[in-house]
This record gives C-alpha cells, sequence and structure tokens, in this order.
C-alpha cells in the first residue's frame, strides 16, 4: 500500500456551521433524524446527514428573547467568544426548523411550540432568506430554548476542500406534538432510523455517510436511551481530519477511521463535500 499525501494548496476560508442530531426513544433504542440529501447539490449531494447548514451573520442577533444556558456558558463549551456561540445555537435552531420543521422554540421560557404547522409560510421565508430567525420569532413572541440543545462535538473541513466548515454538533430531543418532516427543497428523502439501521444501510452500502456522520451515530450506539445521551457531557475538541491518498484513491485521516473503512460497502473516498 502507497500512501501519499494530497498536495496543500492555499486553503478555502472556513465558515461557521451548525449541525444538530434530533433523537427520539423509540422500543429499539435510540432513533435519529435523517436527509438524504439532493443528487448534484454542491453541499453534501448524495449523502446521507443530519439537519444542518452554515451560520447566517443575522443569527449573531442579540434581541431575540433567549432560555435556557447563556451564550457565555455555550461559548466555553466550544471554546469561541459570546457573539459566535449564540450565533451557533441560533443558526442551530434556525437549521433545524428550515430542514425538518421543529421548531425548538415557545411562548415562554418553560413551554415549547407543539404545533409548527401554522408557521408553514415563516419556514419558507427563512428558507428563502426573506427574513431572519430572529425576526421570525419575535413577531410571533416566541423564545428560543436553548436549554433543548446539547454541545455535543465539533468537526473542520480538511484542509484541500473548496468549502470548508467548522461544524459544531448539537443533539436535540423531538418536542412532543411535534413531527419531523422532508419539506425542504434540499432534502430528497427523509426518516427516522435506528441507530443499527442507519449504520446497517451505510454498511450494505445503501447509503453514503461521510466521516463525521458515520462517527456521531458510532458514538450515540454508548447511550442506551435520549435520557442517558442527554446527561452525557462529552469533552468537545476540534477535529480536523487530513486528506492523503492510498493507491490513488482519496482517504481521510480521522479518529476512528479503520473501523469506518473496514465497515461500508463504498467508504467516502473522492466525493469532495463538507462535513455535515
Amino acid at each position: 500500500m502507497v500512501s501519499t499525501e494530497v498536495p496543500r494548496p492555499e486553503p478555502a476560508p472556513v465558515r461557521d456551521a451548525s449541525t444538530v442530531i434530533l433523537v427520539r426513544d423509540a422500543a429499539d433504542g435510540i432513533e435519529v433524524f435523517l436527509l438524504e440529501r439532493v443528487g448534484g447539490m454542491a453541499f453534501a449531494g448524495g449523502m446521507t446527514v443530519f439537519p444542518g447548514g452554515g451560520v447566517d451573520i443575522s443569527d449573531a442577533d442579540s434581541e431575540l428573547a433567549w432560555a435556557g444556558p447563556d451564550p457565555a456558558w455555550w461559548a466555553e463549551k466550544f471554546g469561541v467568544d459570546e457573539r459566535k456561540a449564540a450565533a451557533l445555537v441560533c443558526a442551530a435552531a434556525r437549521e433545524t426548523f428550515e430542514e425538518c420543521g421543529i421548531l425548538l422554540a415557545g411562548p415562554t421560557a418553560d413551554s415549547v411550540v407543539s404545533d409548527t404547522s401554522s408557521y408553514a409560510d415563516d419556514r419558507g421565508k427563512l428558507e428563502r432568506r426573506e427574513q431572519t430567525f430572529g425576526e421570525f420569532l419575535t413577531r410571533n413572541g416566541l423564545v428560543l430554548r436553548a436549554d433543548l440543545l446539547r454541545p455535543w462535538s465539533n468537526w473542520i473541513t480538511p484542509v484541500g476542500e473548496k468549502r470548508r466548515y467548522d461544524t459544531r454538533f448539537f443533539v436535540a430531543v423531538q418536542p412532543a406534538g411535534q413531527h419531523a418532516d422532508g419539506q425542504t427543497s434540499e432534502a430528497a428523502s427523509v426518516g427516522w432510523r435506528s441507530l443499527d439501521a442507519a449504520l446497517g444501510e451505510w454498511q450494505d452500502g445503501r447509503t453514503i455517510l461521510l466521516p463525521p456522520t458515520w462517527s456521531q451515530l458510532a458514538g450515540l450506539t454508548e447511550y442506551a436511551n435520549v435520557a442517558d445521551c442527554l446527561a452525557a457531557s462529552p469533552e468537545i475538541r476540534a477535529i480536523q481530519p487530513d486528506l492523503y491518498h492510498v493507491d490513488g484513491q482519496l482517504r481521510v485521516d480521522f479518529p476512528g477511521q479503520d473501523a469506518y473503512y473496514a465497515g461500508s460497502a463504498h467508504p467516502w473516498t473522492d466525493r469532495r463535500t463538507p462535513h455535515r
């Protein structure tokens, strides 16, 4: 086996992003909500991913109502300043609402919306960037429930990719009464999967998982249920994989890579897409 490093061009700029691992309890353990991205998209086309996306400038809106750990707490967890921490949390909630209709907000600091159907028009406006998440929440008298999110991990796209993201992963539970859906232009299909099913589909070659997605799924198998997951306090350290070639094929070096490459029928090779 011949291994050579990928040539190092000038690194692409890194953009902040937030991704949410949406979970719920089921008879066979934890289930996660996954989206299969529309093929041909510049971002993760054809990949199976969690809801998420890039942070917008408007996500740093300091005027919206906020419940739960304050930005200083999130800043310490993620090792960033308070303004960026607030933007990451806001982006996590916004992207989850845009991509699957789950709204981590409520009319008061201790309540959560039980039916999001009345906000369908607002959801479309958010996806088209016709309004900000802060404007949406304020106009509807809603409070962002930061306490419904848990900090989970941090992955940075390798040097050598055309698009690079510094992605913070969060965990959130599907609120009672709400239903995740696929009413987004970015998803070809969506659905809830047990951890075993999600990893099994990947092993059989029916789905394609980027290393960070696979790593989160594999890590969640350590928890018997959602309560155990929420009680965890994982150490969050930035993971930035390295790209290299083995016998002419592109590979990515990251914690757990041996299990990743050994387990899949078609592991990630030459698909140049950001982490998600």
